[in-house]
């Protein structure tokens, strides 16, 4: 027998080694060019497939695809982003009113922890805080800026 069947270990399952065995036997006799004539019906269909197999892939694309498929994408209409930004703004909302509604109906238990956490409004700390939460919102502002006024350049 083949070097290479005599090699592999017995299976587990005698159905299994049947199967493996026939595929093999097949894959030889195809292999060989031997004459289908005393096969079996598996055995034919594992030729068959051990025949696509051995076969080399046509060559399904031309040779300018990529160049045909950016010029499709760059001739296609931008899409319109109303219908999600819809989505995100109503979802927006309903998170707000929901925070809103939690606030209200617990916010006597757990909102004194908060408050107690916080530095006193006379202490230098607050002033900290405050010119820190001032940066914070003028970066913020200046960046909108820079991105409102940089699309309307770039339009």
């Amino acid at each position: 027998m083949n070097q290479h069947i005599d090699d592999i270990p017995p299976f587990d399952d005698a159905g299994h080694e049947r199967e493996w065995l026939a595929q093999e036997r097949a894959m030889r006799r195809e292999r060989l060019h031997l004459d289908p004539a005393g096969d079996d019906a598996r055995g034919r269909r594992y030729r068959l497939l051990a025949r696509a197999l051995r076969e080399p892939l046509p060559d399904g694309l031309p040779a300018d695809f990529a160049t045909r498929v950016a010029a499709r994408i760059a001739a296609a209409p931008a899409p319109t982003l109303r219908f999600e930004f819809a989505l995100m703004t109503a979802l927006a909302i309903v998170l707000v009113i929901a925070a809103a509604a939690v606030t209200a109906i617990y916010g006597s238990e757990w909102l004194p922890s908060f408050s107690a956490i916080l530095p006193a409004p006379q202490a230098p700390a607050s002033r900290w805080l405050l010119a820190l939460a001032g940066c914070l919102g003028v970066s913020w502002l200046l960046g909108q800026w820079q991105r409102h006024g940089h699309r309307k350049t770039s339009s």
